[in-house]
């Protein structure tokens, strides 16, 4: 083949290649430059209440949760910026404050939680709890009033006092709590709107161990009004010690956990009614079941206390020795030595039973509040609830008077 023509067919497959590496060069490249890379989610948080919420209850669970991840900040703070300390679950998934919150108040929440690749969430929520109208505290107190002191040895009736009316009674008498070991069956009765007595159907057994309590901070009581503060007490139930004081007899039988201790002649009140300023006063001591409410060595007797005056024809004001007191309205066992001589035959006191010395010092000794005084055959009206009559009232009678009825 002539030199020529291989030439020409060279320069013809170069060309054709030339054309091929640009046809190639200008052809659209499949292949893109790699972009920023889309980050995984961070985790879900969901907080209770809802953001914004307002007029929550403080006793109504406020709580912070997440997942894909775990929760690595919770900070609660009130509107006076304090922090509210709080509790994680060991995997910490979840959160919720660690003490009671207060009334009245802004709380915000700051959250973080961070995911499985590190990943983090950040969120804030804000709510406020409901004001009262107003509060009321509970107490815990004898039939008398006296505190029941926490710890103490009594043998009595349990009464919730509030420091104001309750118009809700089913939700106040919801909020108290009972517990007893042995297990004790029991009821609330509501004296009025500030006072709710517990007691069981019979007496209670000696050694009892009793502890009341009254859960009604965060609760609506009626008409704004909520529970201050939660309030509790544990006691025990002392010897049985029940007197019986027969008028047939006019002697006081005393007995400790149902033996006969003592047996006191006494002399009780006098009998009969008797208007004085238009008030009609008796001189009986009113049958029915009393406890010892409290004692004091000497105490001042009055009878203007109760309306009589103390220069009229029957008044008095003395300093009595060893007097036990058995009523609200001023009934106690207590030394006379004047009326030794009544004391076993005759009736002549205002309504207290008059005892010996040794007899009024000895009982004044042995006695504890909620000891049981049982007074029987005597004249006037039957022993009233508010007189300090819990144990007069029948057990049918006590049990309507819960509103849980």
């Amino acid at each position: 083949m002539p030199a020529r023509r291989r030439l020409g067919r060279l320069v013809h497959v170069l060309a054709v290649l030339l054309l091929a590496l640009v046809a190639a060069a200008c052809a659209p490249s499949t292949d893109q430059p790699a972009g920023p890379a889309t980050p995984p989610p961070g985790p879900e948080i969901t907080v209770s209440p809802a953001d914004g919420a307002a007029a929550v209850n403080p006793t109504d669970p406020v709580a912070v949760n997440t997942t894909g991840g775990t929760l690595e900040t919770v900070t609660l703070t009130n509107d006076e910026g304090r922090a509210v300390e709080g509790i994680f679950t060991p995997d910490r998934l979840s959160w919720k404050p660690g003490i009671p919150l207060g009334y009245g108040r802004t709380y915000t929440l700051a959250i973080t939680a961070v995911g499985d690749q590190g990943v983090r969430s950040e969120k804030t929520s804000t709510f406020s709890t409901v004001t009262p109208g107003n509060q009321t505290k509970p107490t815990f107190v004898t039939s008398g009033g006296n505190l029941l002191a926490d710890g103490g040895t009594f043998g009595i009736g349990i009464v919730t006092h509030f420091d104001e009316p309750i118009t809700d009674r089913v939700a106040a008498e919801k909020a108290l709590h009972v517990e007893t070991t042995p297990p004790v069956t029991g009821s609330w009765y509501w004296a009025d709107d500030q006072n709710v007595h517990w007691r069981p159907e019979n007496y209670w057994t000696p050694g009892t161990k009793v502890t009341v309590r009254a859960n009604v901070y965060g609760i609506a009581l009626g008409e704004g009004l909520f529970g201050q503060e939660d309030a509790t007490t544990s006691f025990t139930i002392g010897d049985a010690h029940i007197s019986v004081a027969d008028d047939t007899t006019k002697q006081v039988t005393v007995t400790d956990n149902g033996q006969v201790v003592r047996t006191m002649p006494t002399s009780m009140g006098r009998g009969g009614t008797e208007v004085v300023g238009g008030q009609t006063l008796s001189f009986w001591t009113q049958p029915g079941i009393y406890t010892v409410i409290d004692k004091a060595n000497p105490v001042i007797m009055d009878s203007s206390t109760y309306g009589l005056p103390v220069n009229s024809r029957l008044g008095y004001k003395e300093s009595i020795n060893y007097a036990t007191r058995i009523s609200n309205d001023g009934i106690y066992l207590h030394e006379l030595a004047d009326t030794i001589w009544a004391q076993g035959n005759t009736n002549v006191s205002h309504g207290c039973l008059n005892l010996s010395p040794d007899n009024a010092r000895w009982f004044y000794g042995f006695s504890v509040p909620g000891d049981i005084v049982e007074v029987r055959n005597t004249g006037g009206a039957p022993l009233e609830l508010w007189q300090n009559g819990d144990w007069s009232v029948p057990w049918e009678q006590w049990q309507a008077g819960s509103a849980l009825t």
